[in-house]
Parts: structure tokens; C-alpha cells; sequence
């Protein structure tokens, strides 16, 4: 695998490192020693699907709160997504940016995902597939998001979704996040 750090420490773009031949080819997209060379040492202990019929739709901004943060590495199985990340940690140097890739079926690319960070995607196709693997299992009272348009992150997608679940509109903003989080 050919690990790609980006901006945001911790986060990687991961591309599969092919081995080709008359049959095609084989890869690697996931191996333990390659990852914790990376530091990376969380395993995934959950592993989910997401279909998307409609191109437009948008999922996200979602997160965990410790001690319940996962690690995602996100890999578009079919069409093609815009996956994007914001680092909610605190103490780094690059609390509250954000970074956006685009992961098709076609590349094999994927994306790392450290926790603490908030995860969402836009599908750029109609019937795109998102398949990740995640570091915690699922925990309902941790749940929280971010609201895909904040005006404080100005994140850039593509184009203005079509499809968004009314929970994902109700997250609130960024600002807000951090004004709750100072006051307790």
C-alpha cells in the first residue's frame, strides 16, 4: 500500500500498490504491519456498507465521542464519492480545518480516518457504494455531527446536495460545538 499523509496529521489517503498481471491485478487494502508502520494501531472491529441510489446524496458530518472515537478507513466500492474530514482534536494545529477527496471505485483509493475527527461524504454518482471499516463499535449516546454547511468551516463541496436525512440537517455548527465544549 502506498500511505499519502495529507495536511491533517494522522489522516491518510491509502492507495493500493498493484500487483498486475494477464488476470488483472491483486492488492492489498489492509495489512497490520503496514498500517502500525504508520502508527496507526487501532484494527478495525467493525466493518459498514452504505448504499446510495441517488447521486447528490450527503451523509455526515459524523463522529463519536470519546472514549468511543473510531478510526474509518473509507473506500468506495462503486460510482464515486467526495469524502471529506475535519479534525475535532483539540491540541492539534489543525483543530477545526478540514481536507476533501475524491474516492471512486475505479481507483481503489481510500481514506484513513483518525478519531476524533468528524467524516462525511457527497455521492458524485447515482448508485455509489461506500464500504468502511471502523476502530469502535457503534455507540448511540456518542453519537454527534456537524452541520455539512457551517459557515466557520467552509468546506467546498462539489456541488449542493440533493438528499440529506433530517438528522444530518440538525447537527449544529462548528461554532457552537466549541462553545459547549468550553463551558463544561
Amino acid at each position: 500500500m502506498i500511505f499519502t499523509e495529507t495536511k491533517l496529521a494522522g489522516a491518510f489517503i491509502i492507495d493500493v500498490e498493484r500487483r498486475t498481471d494477464e488476470r488483472g491485478f491483486f492488492a492489498r487494502s489492509w495489512c497490520e504491519d503496514e498500517f502500525a508502520a504508520h502508527g496507526i494501531m487501532a484494527p478495525p472491529l467493525q466493518a459498514n456498507l452504505s448504499s446510495n441510489p441517488q447521486r447528490g446524496t450527503l451523509r455526515g458530518m459524523h463522529y463519536q465521542l470519546p472514549p468511543h472515537e473510531e478510526t474509518k478507513l473509507v473506500r468506495c466500492t462503486r460510482g464515486a464519492i467526495y469524502d471529506v474530514i475535519v479534525d475535532l482534536r483539540e491540541e492539534s494545529p489543525t483543530y477545526g480545518q478540514w481536507i476533501g477527496v475524491e474516492l471512486t471505485a475505479d481507483s481503489f483509493r481510500m481514506l484513513f480516518v483518525p478519531g476524533r475527527f468528524a467524516h462525511g461524504f457527497l455521492t458524485l454518482e447515482d448508485n455509489t457504494d461506500v464500504c468502511y471499516q471502523v476502530s469502535a463499535k457503534y455507540a448511540p449516546g456518542a453519537e454527534r455531527g456537524l452541520r455539512w454547511n457551517d459557515p466557520t468551516l467552509q468546506i467546498e463541496w462539489p456541488f449542493s446536495p440533493t438528499l440529506i436525512s433530517e438528522k444530518d440537517r440538525q447537527h449544529p455548527d462548528f461554532v457552537a460545538r466549541r462553545q459547549l465544549t468550553s463551558a463544561s
